[in-house]
């Protein structure tokens, strides 16, 4: 099995936060779709013949495509790939993208799984944002992709804003559960170097929330969601009962998948390649026949920090057995003896499961998930 990435670059305006690449240039969507099914020619045997389980359209705003550009897309990959029958099709979305026309659009093709980029329920924090839509708009999106049979709907949240309390995150929890969405992604707010929140941040016209105030809205963040019936899955992600997103769920089990699009990222088990991030250089390159993109060799100790990194992430945990098997006797001793000083202290924890053994972060490891990480990694 395998999975599919498709890059949409376009977006009506940036968001201040997001460092992902993308463009306002809309003009060349025709071309950059016409580049991507040429580039699904090029590389359909990256995947060497793998069903696809998993096709994901991430952006930038997918959503700012048109139906039958959406429609080219996956007739694309249709005709190219082997697509298996009960395949995941997920799109990102903007909520104010979707009318009931557009929605209808949607149903007609093969999407069965809607990602929408909510972020928050105050207008007030959308307007600093600078998201294009209003709280009633979100709301008003997903009861149309319910009422139109689309069931399986993630959204998206971000707390930690400037100048965001307790008691809106609790509130933003509250009514994204109200409106019985099976999939709920959370994350905390990121300065990322080159974006205008990080300019604002270094012009002192924001700041970050205080510690306390962090650990306290994640904290809030697990057991609203607990009681609400959700599994907390990955440390970011939270679902109904076998609602997971089977496509980033790939991500974190090292399944391989192709990255297509401007800055697309693919993993084949052994490499990492990647786009370069022009739309420009992307859609001439793909002209002349030529993919613009480079290619990382993975050595074992590479492959080793990154099982680690992901597994660690999911509530299942890392499975010793599997990672004796991938790496050896070396590297699975090294991790244990760098685990016991967590072990000892509670932030990891080691379970059995269907004979197996599986080393986990504590609730307690949760909260400081990247420095126990830190310390299994080979350097």
């Amino acid at each position: 099995m395998a999975g599919i990435y498709i890059h949409i670059p376009f977006c009506q305006r940036r968001c201040i936060y997001c460092d992902f690449y993308s463009t306002t240039d809309a003009d060349r969507t025709v071309s950059y779709v016409r580049a991507l099914r040429k580039e699904f020619q090029m590389r359909k045997d990256y995947l060497h013949g793998e069903t696809i389980e998993t096709i994901y359209l991430g952006g930038g705003t997918p959503s700012q495509l048109s139906v039958s550009l959406l429609a080219e897309i996956l007739d694309g990959i249709y005709s190219v790939f082997e697509v298996g029958e009960n395949a995941e099709v997920t799109i990102e979305c903007n909520p104010d993208d979707l009318s009931e026309d557009y929605v209808r659009g949607l149903r007609s093709l093969a999407f069965n799984r809607v990602s929408m980029g909510v972020q928050s329920f105050s207008d007030e924090h959308l307007t600093r944002l600078r998201r294009r839509h209003s709280a009633a708009q979100a709301i008003e999106a997903v009861r149309c992709l319910q009422k139109s049979g689309i069931a399986n709907i993630s959204i998206d949240l971000i707390y930690g804003l400037p100048g965001e309390t307790l008691s809106e995150w609790k509130s933003d929890l509250d009514k994204a559960f109200s409106l019985d969405v099976p999939h709920l992604s959370a994350y905390h707010l990121m300065y990322e170097e080159g974006t205008p929140l990080y300019k604002l941040y270094q012009q002192h016209k924001v700041s970050e929330v205080a510690e306390d105030l962090s650990v306290a809205m994640f904290e809030t963040l697990i057991d609203k969601s607990a009681a609400a019936g959700y599994e907390h899955y990955e440390i970011s992600n939270f679902c109904y009962p076998d609602m997971y997103s089977r496509h980033n769920s790939s991500y974190w089990h090292g399944i391989p998948y192709l990255g297509c699009g401007a800055s697309a990222h693919s993993f084949d088990g052994r490499s990492r390649q990647w786009n370069v991030a022009s739309l420009s250089e992307y859609i001439e390159g793909i002209e002349n026949g030529k993919l613009n993109c480079e290619t990382e060799e993975l050595d074992i100790c590479t492959r080793y920090n990154d099982f680690v990194m992901t597994a660690l992430r999911t509530s299942i945990g890392l499975s010793i057995s599997q990672m004796r098997l991938q790496f050896g006797a070396e590297l699975s001793d090294y991790c244990m003896k760098m685990a016991r000083t967590s072990l000892s202290n509670g932030l990891l924890e080691i379970v059995e499961r269907d004979g197996d053994r599986y080393l986990k972060l504590s609730r307690k490891g949760i909260f400081v998930s990247d420095d126990v990480m830190s310390d299994l990694m080979w350097v």
